[in-house]
């Protein structure tokens, strides 16, 4: 079937079946890698992409649950001024050790960054469990969210990238 929906700010057409998982028409069909593929039913977290704002699952989500909907991934979060705080705090706080949980890990904090800008140490644990990081960077992911918590990056947050 033909799913025409908005990703990172651009309309973009796709042919797939109406179960295919909207990770694999990020990946396969629209070539944005930077979604990964962890466990496939829901549990790590690493496939998490923001659908009208909201974080969801891209591994359980079908595309024909996506409908006219806005998506949002890590190749598009640094466009807002959330994002850019949070990819900041990353390199300060040098978070990313292996990286492959951190595109989910980083979409869960723009979610919760966006909701609560201050988040208390309860915040943060509530809104980043089930994203889960083999490496233990636990510690610095906190961190980094404190830290973007209070940045101010000015006009220079919403600047788009070429």
């Amino acid at each position: 079937m033909h799913y025409t929906f908005r990703v990172n700010g651009r309309v973009r057409s796709v042919d797939v079946d109406s179960d295919t998982p909207l990770l694999w028409v990020l990946r396969d069909a629209i070539d944005l890698k930077g979604t990964k593929f962890g466990c496939g039913v829901g549990l790590c977290g690493a496939c998490i992409v923001h659908l009208d704002g909201k974080p969801v699952r891209s591994c359980l989500t079908q595309i024909s649950h996506v409908g006219n909907g806005a998506v949002t991934t890590i190749e598009g979060i640094g466009d807002t001024p959330v994002g850019a705080r949070l990819q900041k705090a990353w390199l300060d706080a040098d978070v990313v050790q292996c990286g492959y949980c951190q595109p989910g890990q980083i979409m869960s904090a723009a979610s919760l960054l966006t909701r609560i800008p201050s988040p208390s140490d309860d915040d943060i644990e509530s809104a980043m469990n089930g994203n889960i990081c083999r490496c233990g960077t636990y510690t610095r992911i906190r961190e980094a969210i404190k830290q973007a918590a209070k940045i101010d990056l000015g006009s220079a947050a919403t600047k788009k990238r070429t």
